[in-house]
């Protein structure tokens, strides 16, 4: 039986994630701010919650994450950053999934494939930016895609089975996205949930360290 964790398990994404995993017959593990403390912005909560878990797990899923933080919506230009605003962003953003990675090797089986994901999103590809604004949210986002990708080229020294990777989810309807999605083309979180699982289970050891999207194509740094 498959084991998984998910991380933001009470997320949109991450509670359709937890709900599709169930529904395949995997052994679940949820771990959320809301529901258990989990506070992946806090070293101890990060160490103490994780340390308590039976690992290891065949797949780990960070999906924690948010758009606006405290009430600061996403700039539309440079000129409106504030510092405590990108601060925040880089905390729940970057350097929340860095604390959960730097468990990493205990995490995940040494023998036999695994996968981790971090989800991450589109505007953090500095390839694709081509209309600026959101500078605190691409900026963390465009941190933790170095972050997965250097965790990756270190963790395979030690897994070589592994697969870790940054996944777009696409846009979702969400609480998260709710004051943006506008006219742009949006899935169910289940939706979003299937296509993510789709990917994970297509991904080889040779695909570790990458960034994809729900579809499958790999996305620009």
């Amino acid at each position: 039986m498959t084991k998984t964790l998910i991380l933001g398990a009470s997320g949109g994404i991450g509670a359709a994630l937890a709900a599709a995993c169930r529904a395949r017959g995997e052994d679940v593990v949820g771990l959320s701010r809301s529901v258990d403390g989990f506070d992946i912005t806090d070293e101890n909560s990060v160490s103490d919650h994780l340390g308590r878990l039976e690992w290891p797990f065949d797949r780990v899923v960070v999906a924690t994450g948010a758009l606006e933080i405290g009430g600061a919506e996403p700039e539309k230009s440079i000129k409106a950053i504030r510092a405590q605003a990108m601060m925040d962003q880089f905390a729940l953003n970057a350097v929340g999934p860095a604390l959960v990675l730097a468990q990493a090797q205990r995490l995940l089986p040494r023998k036999g494939r695994s996968v981790m994901a971090v989800l991450s999103a589109r505007v953090g590809s500095i390839g694709d930016n081509r209309m600026g604004g959101w500078i605190s949210y691409r900026s963390a986002k465009a941190a933790v895609n170095q972050v997965v990708h250097t965790a990756a080229i270190e963790l395979a020294r030690t897994h070589k089975d592994n697969v870790l990777v940054a996944l777009h989810p696409g846009t979702v309807q969400t609480p998260f996205t709710q004051k943006y999605v506008g006219r742009h083309p949006a899935v169910s979180a289940g939706e979003a949930a299937e296509n993510l699982l789709r990917v994970m289970d297509g991904l080889v050891p040779e695909n570790t360290g990458s960034f994809y999207d729900w579809a499958g194509k790999e996305v620009a740094w």
